[in-house]
């Protein structure tokens, strides 16, 4: 029996016994590299705690692990621990700052296309056991447009675009922007892609990233895009950076930070009876699986 089939199955079964899911799932991403993407994830998951949301973060970078530095820990375990080497969910997350939460996927992301059935019925049941740990779970993708990205945004009901002013990083955001679209399986009505443009001068050059995309994606894409918010860069983001600190914790009352508490504040507000309905960390990843 081929993965497909066996996961057919593990859905069957977990749709008929398995209550809704009741952690909102964010899945932030990005064009290209540097813009700030994990910078976003961790400021956004220290201003979802200090209003008390319990928050994870699952890092699905393969080739970097900005959340680990930022959070100055290094996990003991990962997501292959668990697929291949028995570890529960509660032994492979780690612990930043304020108690947020952080599962590194190291090499397990790039095995879940060679899962066997019990390897997928244990994954699928594990992360259930994420819904009572967690109000908001944050999934911080690798850059760019790679298979491994475009698989995990593809198959999630709400998308966080991260751009910045510069045209290259425009550029980029529109490339994948047109590969999610153009994709057979991406359903404009069941997913909302938010932008947020990071590294802004202005509040005009803020929502000018936004236009710029809306209207190309809205031109030749026939789609519409939701601007969520704009960054700052301002000097205290810059100094938090460089010394690998998060600015929300070390500068409350930076213009950066107090434009993540916005950020956080417009996440929160948004509502959306199919993003209700879709949305979990279980579905998010039998999504992915899916497309295997």
């Amino acid at each position: 029996m081929d993965q497909a089939q066996q996961l057919r199955n593990v859905i069957k079964q977990k749709n008929q016994e398995s209550p809704p899911e009741h952690a909102r799932v964010i899945t932030i991403t990005s064009g290209k590299g540097g813009v700030g993407k994990s910078t976003v994830a961790v400021n956004m998951a220290v201003w979802l705690r200090k209003i008390g949301k319990r928050v994870l973060i699952f890092d699905a970078d393969l080739g970097l692990a900005n959340v680990e530095v930022m959070f100055g820990a290094v996990p003991q375990y990962n997501l292959s621990d668990l697929i291949y080497k028995g570890k529960n969910i509660k032994e492979i997350i780690s612990q930043g700052p304020m108690e947020i939460g952080f599962i590194s996927g190291g090499s397990g992301i790039a095995g879940l296309s060679n899962l066997t059935k019990d390897q997928i019925v244990y994954l699928v049941h594990s992360l259930a056991e994420l819904n009572e740990m967690a109000d908001v779970i944050i999934i911080d993708t690798g850059a760019g447009i790679s298979d491994s990205v475009l698989e995990f945004v593809l198959a999630s009901p709400e998308i966080m675009l991260i751009s910045t002013p510069e045209p290259s990083s425009l550029t980029d955001s529109y490339s994948l922007l047109k590969a999610l679209y153009r994709n057979p399986t991406f359903s404009k009505d069941k997913a909302r892609i938010n932008i947020v443009a990071n590294k802004v001068n202005t509040i005009e050059e803020g929502d000018a990233v936004f236009s710029k995309l809306n209207s190309v994606v809205s031109q030749f894409l026939n789609g519409n895009l939701n601007f969520l918010g704009m960054i700052p860069q301002d000097q205290e983001l810059e100094n938090a950076i460089r010394s690998q600190k998060i600015v929300s914790l070390e500068r409350l009352k930076a213009s950066s930070s107090q434009a993540f508490r916005i950020l956080t504040d417009n996440f929160l507000n948004e509502k959306n009876e199919q993003i209700v309905i879709h949305r979990g960390i279980t579905q998010l990843f039998i999504n992915f699986l899916s497309r295997k």
